[in-house]
């Protein structure tokens, strides 16, 4: 399964932040806000990612993360001239993406949980069609929502709904199959002359092949892409951290427990970093899983 992050957009809601820098580049934590879906498709076991972003924005990621390499990845980049809808990351990423299945998450998402990983390595290993995950929201107003029955079966997705009949909203992770590539290539701009993610989902319900995944209680979805929602991560990640004593999204860490590289590889790009609390953190945990 390849993996997309889609960093484009301008970042309108949190400007004036965003003027000079992509949203995906603000900090979360202590932490730039790309760790957090690239640790996503990382615990999924995911080495292959296309990072897709503004033209101006791409040689700040190259600075930040490379080739990938270094962290046992193989990370490539792609534009998005102008935001024209989320679906279009998928026809960016066709030739990443190959006769390959891939997973597509949005750069602004954070997920947290336990077992988070094992639940997406096991479906990507089943998948069929396409993988929705939901979240429980207050305001589902705010989202595309899934509607499912009383077995949990997905039967209707709602876009932003006045009336919202289910206040599970889908969240900004997406596992498809191949056939995405041509179901994005011919689905309809919308009336704003986006290709809405949505309307790639539907045509996997429509056809059966769509399933939904309640997150559930114990979870955390946040998405960053306001003042407030991306203070209030920062607020969840830190507090987590202090009290845990450990990292989350810390990219280091998760390529050696992940066996993408050994310890002495990840030591030595926590002494990189030895002056800051995250260098001596990746430093600390390399030793600790060496012993």
């Amino acid at each position: 399964m390849k993996g997309i992050v889609l960093a484009g957009g301008s970042g309108t809601r949190l400007h004036p932040l965003t003027i000079p820098v992509s949203k995906q580049l603000l900090p979360v934590g202590d932490k730039p806000m790309i760790y957090y879906p690239i640790s996503t498709l990382m615990v999924a076991g995911i080495r292959d990612i296309l990072v897709i972003t503004r033209p101006e924005d791409a040689p700040m990621f190259q600075t930040l993360l490379g080739d990938g390499s270094r962290l046992g990845l193989n990370i490539t980049y792609g534009t998005q001239d102008e935001p024209r809808g989320i679906a279009e990351a998928v026809i960016i990423g066709a030739d990443h993406i190959g006769d390959d299945s891939c997973a597509l998450v949005l750069g602004d998402n954070v997920f947290h949980g336990t077992r988070f990983g094992r639940m997406l390595q096991d479906e990507a290993a089943g998948l069929d069609g396409c993988t929705l995950f939901g979240y429980r929201v207050h305001d589902p107003e705010r989202y595309g929502v899934g509607v499912t029955d009383e077995s949990g079966r997905l039967i209707a997705i709602e876009e932003k709904p006045r009336e919202p009949r289910s206040n599970l909203a889908i969240t900004g992770l997406y596992l498809y199959d191949n056939e995405v590539v041509d179901i994005a290539k011919n689905i309809q701009p919308s009336a704003r002359g986006e290709l809405e993610i949505t309307d790639v989902n539907r045509v996997y319900l429509e056809r059966g092949r769509a399933r939904l995944i309640d997150l559930g209680r114990g979870f955390a979805w946040l998405d960053t892409g306001t003042p407030e929602s991306l203070l209030q991560a920062g607020q969840y990640v830190r507090t987590l951290e202090e009290r845990q004593g450990v990292r989350i999204a810390c990219l280091e860490e998760l390529a050696l427990r992940m066996g993408f590289i050994d310890a002495d590889t990840c030591h030595r790009l926590g002494a990189e970093m030895s002056g800051s609390g995250y260098g001596r953190y990746i430093m600390s945990i390399a030793r600790e899983l060496a012993a």
